[in-house]
């Protein structure tokens, strides 16, 4: 009598998914329903060693077009743990709507010998056949999710052409209330008036970083709203993004925009149109003439290279202008990004006078080329040569006399353009540092630039 062999035992994952959580709060849901015929399946085939592993990877509220899930990525995990041998589902659609996400799930599973299996579709992806059908599903069902989508985006724009409220964060001065045909948004007079007086205020005068100013004094923060899972959101401190977008939201004169298109909101305004395109009105023209600060996007010798060691973030280039005309003077700064987004309060030192500034660190630079040894300066002087003999084909160097020159710096740099002095910069330092708070400039040179590490850094006071 021949002695029979037992089957060797296939270890089976159930993996269920549901694209909401609706529903999910009842005693038996729908990945539990799905579990049970998954359960059922895998016993059915118990004559061919399929078990039922405990572990559950259910992913409730998790869309099938991402695979950002917790469940899945444990699944995945325990795979290539060489954990499981199959994965079972109730559909294909469970596991991904994405066929190009399914195509690189499948790769994985294949590379560790896991086989997939859809209960109601009589899919197994051991047999060639299996993975063809497979394969055929997902198209279609990829073509379902597109077509969702599009009809999800008609949808909207619809709405919105009607002047409803077709989804969105809420914005503060609305709440947003769910009502009988879709969502709408009922103003909110406490934080409407804290929206009205936001644009009062910078219309007489004020500038976005003064509202900032205020809000951090007064404790204004962003519309703090609840998800309906329960998940508070919203209620972060303003800087000047959130300022701008206020000032420009349309919403607050009763219209909803899609794409670029405004139409009338079934909303009430909270903020009178003469105010609101007064307030369009001084951001252009602070964005125009630069309010305060305005990058400059010439003569930056050091651009890129500053950094506010207090607040450890880039210092811009910026500038200032007095006066009006002929007789206006432009004041050029090194601005720390800090300040300037959250105001001048969130720096110790939040900006330097430029052409001190690249004067000191010019002084540094002249300083090391004169005692470098010769490696430095014969570079400069091969390019300071090329330069003349391209500009001056009929002029003749002697290289000593050129060699003079750059020991001297004067010569060379003289010669330069802007954008060749920029580059030199760039060449030979490394960055600068400024700590506001010990009120010291730092200069660190690139490897080409032989320098004893005391030298590095000088006070402040020095480059003034």
């Amino acid at each position: 009598m021949t002695e029979h062999t037992p089957p060797t035992p296939i270890r089976c994952a159930i993996y269920t998914r549901k694209s909401t959580e609706e529903g999910l709060d009842q005693d038996f849901n729908t990945l539990d329903a799905q579990r049970e015929a998954g359960e059922a399946y895998v016993a059915s085939q118990k004559s061919e060693g399929w078990v039922c592993l405990p572990e559950r990877y259910d992913d409730g509220g998790f869309s099938g077009g991402t695979v950002e899930r917790p469940a899945l990525k444990r699944l995945l995990a325990d795979i290539e743990s060489g954990l499981i041998d199959s994965v079972v589902v109730y559909k294909v659609d469970r596991l991904s709507r994405s066929l190009l996400d399914f195509a690189k799930m499948t790769e994985r599973f294949d590379a560790h010998g896991v086989s997939f299996v859809s209960v109601t579709q009589q899919i197994n992806t051991a047999t060639s056949s299996g993975r063809l059908m497979l394969n055929v599903l997902l198209s279609f069902a990829q073509f379902e999710r597109e077509i969702i989508s599009e009809r999800t985006r008609d949808k909207i724009a619809a709405a919105r052409r009607k002047g409803k409220w077709a989804g969105g964060r809420p914005v503060l001065g609305y709440d947003l209330v769910s009502q009988p045909g879709g969502s709408r948004l009922l103003v909110n007079e406490a934080e409407a008036a804290l929206v009205r007086r936001i644009f009062e205020t910078y219309l007489e005068g004020g500038t976005l970083l003064s509202i900032v100013a205020e809000a951090k004094k007064h404790g204004w923060t962003t519309k703090k709203w609840t998800t309906k899972a329960g998940k508070p959101m919203g209620g972060r401190s303003m800087d000047k993004g959130v300022v701008h977008a206020l000032l420009t939201n349309p919403v607050y004169v009763g219209k909803v925009r899609h794409k670029q298109d405004l139409f009338e909101g079934e909303h009430e305004a909270i903020v009178e149109a003469d105010v609101f395109e007064r307030a369009r009105a001084q951001l252009r023209l602070n964005g125009s003439t630069g309010g305060s600060l305005v990058r400059n996007t010439h003569g930056a010798l050091l651009k890129g290279l500053v950094r506010c060691t207090s607040c450890d973030c880039a210092m811009g280039h910026h500038f200032a202008s007095a006066g009006s005309g002929s007789s206006a003077k432009r004041y050029r700064y090194y601005v720390c990004q800090k300040a300037q987004k959250e105001g001048w309060s969130a720096c110790p030192g939040p900006s330097l006078p430029a052409g001190d500034l690249e004067g000191f660190v010019l002084e540094r630079v002249r300083a090391a080329l004169s005692g470098d040894g010769g490696g430095v300066i014969d570079a400069v002087v091969a390019r300071a040569m090329s330069v003349l003999a391209e500009r001056r084909p009929d002029l003749v160097v002697d290289m000593d006399e050129a060699v003079g020159a750059v020991e001297g710096f004067d010569g060379v740099w003289g010669a330069m353009t802007q954008p060749e002095r920029e580059s030199l910069m760039r060449a030979l330092v490394a960055g600068v540092a400024w700590d506001a708070e010990a009120e010291t400039v730092s200069v660190t040179f690139t490897e080409a630039v032989p320098i004893d590490d005391d030298e590095q850094a000088a006070e402040q006071g020095e480059a003034a």
